[in-house]
């Protein structure tokens, strides 16, 4: 197991004392991606030296190595220490950062660059592979969206239409969540839900939404609750979904504004999963330590990717002219105390 002051940074003073400059955050990088050392992935060799900037040069075939190709630091001009730093902000609070947040906590340039340090870490934290809840899985559908007039329940307009499952220990107890969203609250949207987060021969608790018998089908055991016909309010048979849809919804109206668009709102989903499901770890390094791993695995995104359906363009922007200025790195000489030279307040 990872320990703190081993394998990661416990506090953020040692994660300022570690990656005090962008070659530490670097050689963490390659520990990362290579735990057994370098292997060349053009020719397998061991051997290689390092290069000026990010690169190693392969001893066997002599090709250069980009030491973030492949991860969502890929052809980054943010230096390693700003990426350090912003994963950090990202996890050591339970309620997040938003991209303005950052852009000002970071001194970053622009929003967007902001906008997409964040989202590639989105990208990252859905871990392949990863077990399926089982055991007593609550299971219901939900609306995230702003308050809007018109029809209200599963009918309404303007709203996201989300899936959520929640693994029941106890009466007073979660385990895991799953959130996603979905096309629409037939058997067949469910039912893909189901087999994609719920393991088969779990017990699933649902209302008596008439969907969810054809979404069940044999695959699992369905002990339904019928809330019109009991007289008690829908949080009272399905406790673990109704308290995660409330957190996700409080954290988008805190730490966004509300300002999450219908077409991203997959990808908060995911970021407010990976916290939730590691609450109760007693480091925030630890997650560091598996956001860090993870995002060393994810394959590299373009900004033109992460945005989904980007309005087009009338006009086609000058171009600017001149280098393009890069965010500065968090690697700095000491300062030398100039508040000292200040010899009046006024």
């Amino acid at each position: 197991m990872p320990r703190a002051g081993v394998h990661y940074p416990g506090t953020y003073a040692q994660l300022r004392a570690w990656f005090s400059d962008d070659a530490a955050c670097l050689d963490y990088l390659d520990w990362l991606r290579w735990p057994d050392g370098f292997l060349c992935p053009h020719c397998g060799c061991r051997a290689s030296w390092e290069m000026a900037g990010a690169m190693r040069r392969c001893v066997d075939c002599r090709r250069r190595v980009s030491r973030t190709a492949g991860t969502i630091l890929q052809d980054t001009r943010t230096p390693p220490t700003v990426w350090f730093a912003a994963a950090w902000s990202l996890i050591a609070q339970k309620s997040g950062i938003s991209a303005l947040g950052l852009q000002r906590v970071l001194g970053l340039g622009s929003y967007q660059t902001a906008w997409a340090m964040l989202h590639r870490f989105r990208t990252a934290m859905v871990r392949p592979h990863r077990e399926l809840l089982c055991g007593d899985v609550e299971v219901d559908e939900v609306f995230i969206g702003g308050v809007k007039a018109g029809k209200r329940g599963r009918g309404a307009a303007g709203k996201v239409l989300v899936a959520i499952a929640v693994e029941q220990r106890s009466p007073k107890g979660y385990g895991r969540t799953r959130i996603s969203v979905i096309s629409d609250a037939t058997g067949q949207a469910l039912r893909g839900f189901l087999r994609d987060h719920v393991e088969r021969g779990s017990v699933v608790l649902t209302d008596g939404f008439k969907s969810y018998p054809v979404a069940l089908g044999n695959d699992y055991s369905h002990r339904p609750f019928n809330v019109s016909a009991s007289g008690q309010p829908a949080h009272v048979a399905l406790p673990g979904v109704h308290r995660v849809s409330s957190l996700a919804k409080r954290w988008l109206l805190g730490t966004h504004q509300g300002a999450v668009n219908a077409d991203h709102l997959q990808a908060y989903l995911n970021e407010f999963c990976f916290r939730f499901n590691r609450r109760t770890s007693r480091s925030r390094g630890m997650l560091f330590f598996r956001l860090m791993q993870l995002a060393v695995g994810a394959p590299p995104l373009t900004y033109r990717q992460i945005v989904v359906n980007p309005k087009p363009k009338h006009t086609r922007p000058t171009a600017p002219t001149g280098p393009r200025p890069q965010p500065a790195s968090l690697t700095l000489p000491p300062a030398g105390r100039p508040w000292r030279t200040v010899t009046n307040l006024a």
